[in-house]
């Protein structure tokens, strides 16, 4: 990439959240992007943007009843397309299904683990005390634990990951559930008891950090394909190829994850779920890493005609 095809008398504006995990992500995206260019190496070449979204400034409610996961990318977009930022990181499996007209997906950095992990006093899920109050936002959770543990109970928990750790010291909930690559990127590695994708099956590319641009930006996107993952990208288009399918909102509980396993071949589980647990919807594909696109989606067409008319919630 030559930086001069971009403009020298102006940095790179970097568009985020403020909260202590997308600051981590961000700085990381800045690494790469510094160690992919020696003209970059200076930072202020890449200057930060924190932008708040309306995701994180409503907590007291259920993502799906103000709006879905948009909330948490709405407003840095709006950025993006006025201009006044150049690039944006995101958690992968914060992003809607759709971007908005005018924004892609330029560049996935390499994934970080994408397994759950269980914040409680206790190592498994099977252990926690009945009628247990387990706090998460996420539909896909609750599906999870309570199509195995039917007698605990699920109540809102929103936040970031410090609060939500908080919630769980305080007594206020028995147990969470947090993402392992959000902890490591914190330094909290040690926390919590890794669940398996059998017990408790991931968000659509979680794990996986990417960086979005402006569609007609050809200088940006040129400089972004130079950071990109092409095996994080495969498992996260083949993923998001199956969501799109079951055109997963916040309000459907479904969890997927694809894993490359050698031999050029990749493996796709998917799951939609009822919210309350009672109904649970498992699949599985194989093939090769070229054919996830196609994979994910006869996945997705899968689940939808098994699920029937009015499974998907709005």
């Amino acid at each position: 990439m030559l930086l001069s095809s971009l403009n020298p008398d102006q940095p790179i504006r970097i568009g985020t959240r403020g909260s202590p995990l997308a600051l981590a992500q961000t700085e990381l995206v800045r690494a790469r992007l510094a160690g992919s260019d020696a003209a970059l190496a200076d930072r202020s070449r890449l200057s930060i943007e924190v932008i708040r979204t309306t995701g994180d400034r409503v907590l007291d409610r259920p993502l799906a009843e103000v709006g879905g996961k948009g909330l948490f990318s709405k407003e840095i977009d709006e950025a993006m397309l006025a201009g006044r930022i150049d690039i944006a990181v995101h958690s992968i499996k914060d992003l809607p299904t759709w971007l908005p007209d005018g924004i892609v997906l330029a560049a996935v950095l390499p994934r970080e683990d994408p397994r759950d992990v269980l914040i409680a006093a206790v190592p498994r899920l099977a252990d926690l005390p009945a009628g247990g109050v387990v706090g998460t936002s996420s539909p896909r959770r609750q599906a999870q634990i309570l199509a195995r543990r039917p007698d605990l109970e699920v109540a809102l928990l929103r936040g970031n990951v410090h609060t939500r750790l908080s919630r769980v010291a305080e007594g206020v909930v028995t147990a969470t559930l947090l993402a392992k690559a959000g902890l490591r990127r914190l330094g909290l590695d040690h926390i919590g008891t890794m669940l398996d994708p059998e017990e408790m099956l991931p968000a659509v590319g979680q794990g996986a950090i990417g960086v979005t641009c402006r569609t007609d930006d050809v200088a940006v996107r040129t400089l972004l394909a130079t950071i990109d993952d092409a095996q994080a990208a495969r498992e996260v288009t083949t993923e998001r190829a199956m969501l799109a399918v079951l055109d997963g909102s916040c309000r459907t509980p479904i969890g997927g994850l694809a894993q490359h396993i050698g031999g050029g071949t990749m493996d796709l589980r998917g799951l939609v779920a009822s919210p309350d647990g009672s109904r649970v919807l498992e699949g599985f594909r194989s093939g090769g890493i070229s054919e996830g696109r196609a994979m994910g989606e006869d996945l997705g067409r899968e689940l939808r005609d098994r699920a029937g008319v009015g499974f998907f919630a709005g």
